[in-house]
């Protein structure tokens, strides 16, 4: 990382950015082009978990790659000043990598649908038992990840 006084590396730090984030920006690669795509995601115990169709180029790419980037950014402000120069943006963000693995035992996906619904502050009971079966769980493994914020980490601990 270029500006080392604005990385975050307490992994508490991390995980509750994480906690917070309700959005979450994959980056994949089908082979000739890198693919970003927002998804709606909730957080525990070191995995990302997220829901989608089992159709589409998403699917299609973590099937054949399932190795991917996320990224999470927070607070995000725009700082005005008199001259362009003066311009800076402040944030809190979280990337990082990882293995996607397609969900497959039920328990563990009602699970992972209740980690993402808690995080929307919704309901974690009465999945349509028909909605469950077509309905992909994703659970990212996180293997490495780095923050990253404006102003720097110390400044705001």
């Amino acid at each position: 990382m270029r500006k080392r006084e604005r990385e975050i590396k307490d992994k508490s730090v991390l995980e509750e950015l994480l906690m917070r984030a309700r959005v979450c920006r994959l980056g994949l690669y089908d082979g000739q082009w890198p693919y970003v795509v927002p998804v709606n995601m909730g957080y525990a115990a070191g995995r990302i978990y997220f829901h989608s169709s089992r159709k589409g180029r998403k699917m299609e790419i973590l099937r054949e790659n399932p190795r991917v980037c996320f990224e999470i950014d927070s607070d995000v402000e725009v700082v005005t000043g008199e001259r362009p120069c003066d311009y800076t943006t402040n944030y809190k963000s979280v990337i990082g990598f990882g293995t996607a693995v397609l969900v497959e035992d039920e328990a563990e996906k009602i699970e992972g649908l209740r980690i993402i619904m808690r995080r929307h502050a919704g309901p974690v009971e009465g999945f349509r038992p028909e909605v469950v079966p077509v309905t992909a769980v994703v659970r990212i493994d996180i293997e490495r990840m780095t923050g990253k914020s404006n102003p720097p980490y110390n400044e705001w601990n």
